[in-house]
């Protein structure tokens, strides 16, 4: 992304640069968390990448692909990005779960073998049987499987980037867990470049690699998850932005005079560092 910017009613008494000559770079199979309060741009954003919306100003690449070329046929954004929407069970809407996953590839214009190739293999990459739910109707399924479904159908289209906006949206915890590990599973097999958009900051520090955080229009930090919950807590909380649970808890206990690391962003790293401290202690 080259100094893109996006202004809402240019020209009006009440026009809002939502996006402020924001520049950034992800590297190819990379897992990226987007996070940022309400009114940071995050969703303005992520429909730039999908071709949604037009720029006011600058540039956005998919590997030397810019896909803001003025005239651009938009199916030619759509086989390089894949969005997943909140609430996506939401746009399911054919009679059978293998034609609801089919009809992005149909609209690409695909031959029927290649289509019907894909349907089976994005409904069994989201964890369900081929055979068993090809001929069932998306809305005798649970949320939980909806969500698989819509998922498949973006992935059907072989994405070179896929972004999820929010993807545990409306879920239980046992289905947030599903879908994450869903996702993950997916960044592992097919290779994909994944922006993952997320209120939650223990679930970014878990699943992302590099992290943006947006505030305001702006992008305010980019980098690892350690490096952004290790070096930026005043100011996270200084937008509004919370860190990770286990970090807040390492900061109290490091108050406590617990030898412990200040850097802890997983549950994992949590009980690691405790026991050892403990053990420091002859208490363990």
């Amino acid at each position: 992304m080259e100094n893109l910017t996006h202004i809402y009613d240019e020209g009006m008494p009440f026009e809002n640069k939502s996006l402020d000559d924001v520049s950034f770079e992800v590297e190819d199979g990379d897992f990226v968390g987007l996070i940022g309060h309400t009114g940071s741009g995050k969703s303005t954003l992520i429909q730039h990448l999908n071709g949604l919306i037009k720029q006011s100003s600058g540039k956005i690449y998919i590997n030397d692909f810019e896909i803001t070329q003025k005239g651009l046929n938009l199916t030619d954004v759509r086989k390089r990005v894949g969005v997943v929407f909140q609430y996506p069970e939401y746009q399911l809407f054919e009679e059978t779960i293998a034609k609801d996953v089919a009809f992005g590839p149909e609209n690409l214009g695909l031959p029927k073998e290649k289509i019907d190739a894909l349907v089976k293999d994005s409904i069994e990459s989201v964890g369900l049987d081929f055979e068993e739910y090809k001929d069932k109707s998306p809305f005798e399924l649970s949320g939980g499987q909806k969500r698989r479904v819509a998922i498949a159908g973006v992935i059907a289209m072989e994405p070179e980037v896929l972004i999820l906006d929010e993807p545990t949206a409306g879920l239980d915890p046992a289905g947030r867990d599903e879908i994450f590990e869903l996702i993950k599973d997916l960044h592992r097999t097919k290779k994909i470049t994944i922006i993952l958009s997320s209120h939650n900051m223990d679930d970014m520090a878990k699943l992302a690699n590099t992290i943006l955080v947006m505030n305001r229009g702006r992008l305010e930090f980019i980098g690892s998850p350690r490096e952004i919950f290790k070096s930026h807590i005043g100011r996270l909380k200084e937008i509004g932005l919370d860190i990770p649970q286990v970090l807040e808890l390492a900061i109290k206990l490091r108050e406590k005079g617990l030898d412990i690391r200040g850097d802890i962003i997983t549950v994992e790293e949590a009980k690691d560092e405790i026991i050892k401290a403990l053990r420091g202690r002859g208490k363990c």
